[in-house]
């Protein structure tokens, strides 16, 4: 009988030993949730992890405490899904972490460097964030992370893209760092990136062909880095790949500012009223040498549409048309309809044709006035417009109040008379 006694007091012993770890007792500092496998013990100042923990937990929230160091002190939680250490005073990540991580929030503490074996071992990690702290560098193992979707490294102070980063990660978010080179091949592989974080950096240019095999990339911010707009060297590569790229661009480099090294397309030159002959659109160079011999005109002030020439006397009294050769199609094409009314252009010009230069002119005779008439618009009947256009310099006939015959006159009309009398003689 007392043996049986004593059997039945060593078993109970062993039960309140082992049943609050086994039934996962929940501590008195968290609350519990999901069989006692989700534990949030965030806010309460703890310096040591609380007892009574179960192995099998699946959820641990110790952010906002007093932890200073957590090394080896998490590897037994083999099923351990998410752990979030954020806003303790963790100098860095934990040693030694449970290989069954798939998220992984260390934001806010005093991290300073995320040394290759702080992720070495975690295949199933699909979320790492480390933003917030002092992180200078961040050393990834190649071929680690396979897993990785997600790395936040914003708020640091990484003065270098981190290389080796994962093949399959979709978001990278680095900004507010102190960026300012990506290194030679540091994203070639990140075929599966989407979005990309760099504004709040240092960037001044982009190195070529540091973006072109992101081909998978849906957003990238480049606002708030001190971008050299006037380097012709290494500016460009950035400013064409924002030009090309079917990614959303937040923050274009350089988009409120002229780019110096563009060659700006010099403004087409239009014909001043001191031209020494008109422009006529469309015509051609060789028509212009051909009608060098035709007489050209002085120079003129435009005055409201029309063109006074200084007055001189003609050097001839015989006129005669001189037309300027035109080209092989009309000055202007339209769709039919009606058209804009022609507007004429008058010119008074000084009459040189090759007439008897060695006349002399006469005293007080006046001016002979020749207009060039320039027609522009487009007429109602263009089908029955010509294929050639010439435009027709012709000489108005000046009406003056009294004609005072010449001395060659005068001689004319004398010989005509003795001829005259000769003959009734």
């Amino acid at each position: 009988m007392e043996y049986q006694i004593l059997n039945t007091s060593t078993c109970l012993l062993v039960l309140l030993v082992f049943i609050p770890t086994g039934l996962g007792i929940c501590p008195s500092s968290c609350k519990c949730s999901g069989n006692d496998r989700n534990v949030d013990c965030s806010g309460r100042n703890l310096t040591v992890l609380p007892q009574g923990l179960q192995d099998n937990l699946t959820y641990l929230n110790l952010s906002f405490n007093q932890f200073v160091d957590l090394d080896h002190q998490l590897t037994r939680f083999t099923n351990l899904r998410t752990l979030d250490i954020s806003n303790n005073w963790l100098k860095n990540v934990p040693a030694h972490l449970p290989k069954s991580l798939w998220e992984l929030y260390a934001t806010n503490n005093n991290i300073k460097v995320l040394q290759k074996l702080d992720t070495a071992y975690q295949w199933n990690l699909r979320v790492l964030d480390v933003s917030r702290n002092m992180v200078e560098r961040a050393v990834l193992i190649n071929n680690t992370l396979s897993s990785l979707k997600f790395l936040n490294l914003s708020s640091n102070k990484l003065w270098t893209v981190p290389t080796n980063m994962p093949y399959n990660i979709e978001t990278v978010d680095l900004s507010n760092n102190f960026l300012s080179q990506i290194l030679p091949g540091t994203l070639v592989r990140l075929q599966h990136l989407t979005s990309l974080y760099l504004h709040n950096n240092k960037f001044s240019y982009i190195p070529d062909k540091a973006f072109d095999q992101l081909s998978q990339l849906q957003v990238i911010t480049l606002y708030n880095n001190p971008w050299s707009c006037s380097d012709n060297q290494n500016i460009p590569y950035v400013l064409q790949w924002v030009q090309g790229t079917a990614a959303r661009v937040v923050g274009a480099p350089c988009a409120d500012q002229p780019w110096p090294w563009a060659s700006a397309a010099p403004a087409p030159a239009q014909p001043t009223a001191l031209d020494s002959s008109p422009m006529i659109k469309g015509t051609k160079a060789a028509d212009w040498e051909a009608s060098a011999a035709a007489p050209e005109p002085t120079k003129v002030t435009k005055t409201h549409k029309q063109f006074k020439a200084k007055e001189v006397p003609p050097l001839v009294t015989q006129s005669h048309p001189a037309l300027f050769p035109g080209t092989d199609r009309p000055l202007l094409r339209s769709p039919d309809g009606p058209q804009e009314a022609a507007a004429t252009r008058t010119i008074l010009v000084q009459d040189s044709t090759e007439g008897n230069a060695s006349l002399a002119p006469a005293t007080g005779s006046s001016t002979t006035p020749m207009t060039l008439s320039i027609t522009s618009g487009m007429p109602t009947n263009y089908s029955k417009m010509p294929q050639s256009t010439s435009t027709t310099l012709r000489k108005e006939e000046a009406t003056p109040s009294a004609r005072v015959p010449s001395r060659a006159s005068r001689w004319q009309m004398g010989l005509l008379c003795l001829a005259l009398l000769h003959a009734v003689a």
